[in-house]
């Protein structure tokens, strides 16, 4: 009888005594298990069976899975994969204040009652954008799921045929649209809409809102036309349709006097709400600067409505990034961008960056040459921001041993070669960046 080819592998219980990690017991004992199962199924076909190697790279890959900082150096300022807009000191002090006690999320501090969650926020919001009402949920695709739901379930929404987008993690305006209750309405054709187009829906069917998206990820160039804000506001005004504008990116005014050259037609809230836009929906962790958040301001009887209704508390975000979001939002009372990151990135000047990036390049034996960042997360789409680049030897070897390294320095690839884009990078992990380098040689 010949011998079973799994008679050396190691049980479940050594091979897990074996292995070095911090990671909680019950998921180094699992990994051991699958190792197990993987060296058997490796026997069988003839190969090696090491339970061993493959456990070791299992818990490595696992650990690596977990929560970590990241060096962004790919010039990608909203680098959605990595989290998009780094926080603010003041933010994360206000957060972390918040999350490791009790707060007053729900409590009037004045009469000792039972308050609304985020006033302060929507205080702020009221402040910063001229609307008459504000309110906050978790994300920007929550914000349009509510306001749709609230003003149009069960009745038409008219929108662009070419506004109807789509972007990363697998997010369709019409399955949102559909998930809300709402009839989408394509209107106009893929590069041209006309008023007269939703004019012809509101003849045609019972609209319970007008839709206006901004555009997250693409420009629709050449022989096109679209209904602005304003003219849709007007559609709106006359037949007591509410307008919804989905603006997205999180900037909060196009009339900011520091805000840089490049940032070009991108639309701000409060000229959407100027315009005559009954809401306007927006992400916190775009152009705005802080945590993951849906931002929703507009008609004070259309956000009463959006509070109404039940979706509102599936929606609703807790006093951590309530907290995040108001220090984010006072920094733009102040007279310049200086607290938050993502501004001081974006207008970091190229003669600062191009120091910074020769000194990293002699280190490292670089190439530095003028190129571009870019925003990122659906913001700004076509804009590039001039900036220096380092252009280092070797790929894919290179990319990945960054990656691996203690402290995961991520980078761009292009023709064979990989380029670090320092605008993304603190000052201060500029050396770190060099030293990761050094040690993948």
């Amino acid at each position: 009888m010949s011998e079973s080819p799994f008679r050396n592998l190691p049980s479940v219980d050594a091979l897990a005594g074996q292995l070095e990690s911090a990671l909680p017991r019950p998921l180094v004992v699992e990994t051991a298990r699958l190792a197990i199962e993987s060296a058997k199924r490796d026997l069988a076909a003839g190969g090696p069976g090491d339970a061993r190697a493959e456990a070791e790279r299992l818990i490595r890959a696992l650990e690596r899975s977990r929560g970590r900082n990241v060096i962004n150096a790919t010039g990608v300022i909203l680098h959605t994969n990595l989290g998009r807009a780094p926080w603010s000191d003041d933010a994360i002090a206000r957060a972390g204040g918040v999350a490791t006690g009790y707060g007053n999320i729900e409590i009037d501090l004045e009469s000792g009652e039972r308050g609304r969650r985020g006033t302060y926020v929507e205080r702020l919001l009221r402040e910063l954008t001229g609307a008459e009402s504000a309110m906050v949920v978790n994300n920007n695709a929550a914000g349009l799921l509510l306001a749709l739901a609230a003003t149009a379930s069960g009745r038409a929404v008219p929108v662009a045929r070419g506004e109807l987008i789509e972007i990363g993690g697998s997010y369709r305006l019409p399955d949102v649209m559909g998930l809300s209750g709402a009839l989408m309405v394509e209107v106009g054709t893929t590069n041209r809409t006309r008023l007269g187009d939703y004019v012809t829906a509101i003849h045609t069917h019972r609209c319970g809102a007008l839709l206006k998206v901004h555009p997250s990820n693409y420009r629709v160039e050449g022989f096109t036309e679209q209904a602005s804000v304003a003219d849709l506001a007007a559609l709106s005004a006359e037949w007591s349709i509410p307008l919804i504008f989905d603006q997205g990116s999180g900037l909060l005014d196009s009339a900011l006097p520091w805000l840089p050259d490049w940032i070009g037609p991108e639309p701000g809230v409060r000229q959407a709400l100027e315009d005559g836009a009954g809401l306007v929906t927006f992400s916190g962790d775009k152009l705005l600067g802080g945590p993951q958040a849906g931002l929703i301001v507009g008609d004070d009887s259309l956000v009463a409505a959006l509070r109404r209704h039940p979706l509102s508390r599936a929606l609703r975000v807790d006093g951590v990034t309530l907290a995040a979001l108001a220090a984010t939002l006072e920094a733009y009372l102040d007279p310049g961008p200086a607290d938050l990151p993502l501004w001081r990135m974006a207008l970091l000047d190229v003669e600062t960056l191009t120091a910074r990036a020769e000194t990293v390049a002699a280190e490292t034996a670089g190439q530095v040459e003028l190129g571009e960042s870019a925003v990122g997360a659906g913001s700004a789409p076509g804009i590039g921001i001039p900036s220096p680049l380092i252009r280092q030897p070797g790929e894919q070897a290179l990319f990945d041993c960054l990656l691996r390294g203690e402290r995961p320095v991520l980078a761009r690839r292009e023709a064979g070669d990989l380029l670090i884009d320092l605008r993304t990078v603190d000052h201060a992990d500029d050396v770190l960046v060099a030293k990761a380098i050094l040690g993948c040689r």
